[in-house]
């Protein structure tokens, strides 16, 4: 079977890939394998040394990979280099952070002497989606081999030229051939890969139902997993909050990456007597958002990733305006080549409709009118996700109590947009997942994590 980049933009095909078979995978996880019994004896000095090696690639080669991103999955080209940026920060990061979060913890018993050890636990598959092609590969891999593991990328189908060229930067850091490696293989052969003795892990960004079967398969061969999912992010807007800036954050959230990011504002629950203000507000600024080619600087949307991810938005559109709500602004497919998809607002959004029950993967806004601030964090709450979640108010330590007690997600933000930052785990709960990235946490996801005891 071939694997093939298509430009989102225009349709038009850029290459094919020959899939591997599986024994070339099978071999390749052997000799990534081997590799990783080497590299767990590297000191954390020289493991840092080559992560650094790794962040000044990304640097260097920043313009060509913003472009690469663009071309394959539509990211606007000025996010695709903040993207960039991104990935060399958590490498400085964790070359940095590394040694201390995994060094021996001394603990207080009977014994002479007794510590918790962090060891590497050896190969561990990183299944990737395609929305943030680099960003997501890099915030497993810079921890994980610094904590002395090994990767394996099985990454989404239609960025197969980022799949590669993230192998290249290992590659031209120094670090060792074997040591991370990208399989150009496709979603049939993802179960195999688990399977394989040498396999110690598996973690998988993407969606609920991917999550589910590789979770599945992972615990009948009992490996451990971590799981960033799905999420239908609910922004509460508070009666006292600054109306402009808090719908101002939300636009930008609710556009980041064309719409397409788990972590976006899906969910806009507002109080119903400031409903028609924020409506107003909402289209406002979200009409004047330019869509358009993704190769240009000042381009706010670019295409969706896919013609089907593009149809299946607007499915999601046209079965919420069938059962009540308002289409305030967008909602039409233009006319023209590409998987395009303009800014959205629907109002009068509640219960029983996609924009309400469902993940919506692009740039659609549901503003969900409440009665009261109980209310808004049922709301919030009345979702299978779990993933983020943001709440604006001028009471700083309301806002904070609601964000800290109230809100059932795993990461919740007063007057600002949810984030993933390298000293911070990023992760969720329910339907969104479970394990944590990022942060000291993160790092301790894949080690064992071992009792040591001596009398």
């Amino acid at each position: 079977m071939a694997i093939e980049s298509v430009n989102p933009a225009t349709g038009e095909k850029i290459q094919t890939y020959e899939e591997m078979k599986p024994e070339a995978v099978s071999g390749i996880v052997d000799r990534c394998h081997d590799a990783f019994l080497a590299w767990r004896e590297v000191p954390f000095g020289e493991r840092a040394r080559l992560m650094k090696a790794a962040a000044q690639a990304l640097r260097d080669r920043k313009e060509d990979f913003a472009r690469l991103m663009t071309e394959e999955m539509g990211k606007p080209v000025a996010g695709g280099r903040s993207e960039v940026d991104k990935c060399a920060w958590v490498c400085d990061y964790y070359s940095d952070q590394a040694e201390g979060f995994l060094s021996p913890e001394p603990v207080e018993t009977d014994a002479s002497r007794s510590f918790i050890a962090f060891e590497p636990l050896g190969v561990v598959l990183a299944v990737m989606p395609w929305n943030f092609p680099f960003w997501q590969v890099f915030r497993f891999a810079a921890p994980g081999l610094m904590a002395g593991n090994a990767g394996l990328l099985k990454h989404a189908s239609n960025v197969p030229g980022c799949a590669l060229a993230i192998e290249g930067v290992f590659r031209e850091a120094g670090f060792p051939q074997d040591l991370f490696r990208t399989l150009l293989a496709g979603s049939s052969q993802v179960d195999r890969i688990i399977e394989h003795p040498k396999v110690a892990a598996v973690t998988l960004t993407g969606s609920t139902p991917a999550g589910k079967a590789v979770a599945a398969k992972a615990g009948a061969c009992l490996k451990k997993t971590v799981l960033e999912l799905g999420g239908s992010d609910p922004y509460l807007i508070l009666e006292d909050a600054d109306l402009d800036k808090a719908v101002e954050t939300c636009v930008a959230s609710r556009l980041i990456n064309s719409g397409q990011s788990c972590i976006a504002a899906k969910r806009f629950i507002v109080p119903r007597t400031l409903a028609g203000e924020i409506e107003r507000l909402f289209v406002e600024k979200m009409r004047v958002k330019k869509m358009g080619d993704p190769r240009d600087e000042d381009t706010d949307v670019g295409p969706q990733a896919r013609e089907d991810l593009r149809d299946g938005v607007h499915q999601q559109v046209e079965e919420s305006v069938k059962k009540g709500a308002r289409l305030l602004l967008g909602g039409e497919i233009p006319d023209k080549p590409g998987a395009w998809y303009p800014p959205t607002v629907l109002a009068g959004v509640r219960a029983g409709m996609p924009a309400y029950d469902e993940e919506v993967f692009g740039p659609v806004a549901a503003i969900i009118p409440v009665d009261d601030e109980e209310e808004a964090i049922r709301v919030a709450n009345d979702s299978p996700f779990g993933l983020g979640a943001a709440v604006f108010t001028r009471d700083v330590e309301r806002g904070q109590e609601i964000a800290t007690r109230r809100l059932q997600a795993g990461c919740c933000f007063v007057n600002d947009l949810v984030r993933s930052d390298p000293r911070l785990p990023f992760g969720g709960i329910k339907e969104s997942g479970y394990g944590r990235e990022l942060g000291p946490y993160g790092i301790r996801e894949f080690v064992n994590i071992k009792t040591v005891y001596v009398k």
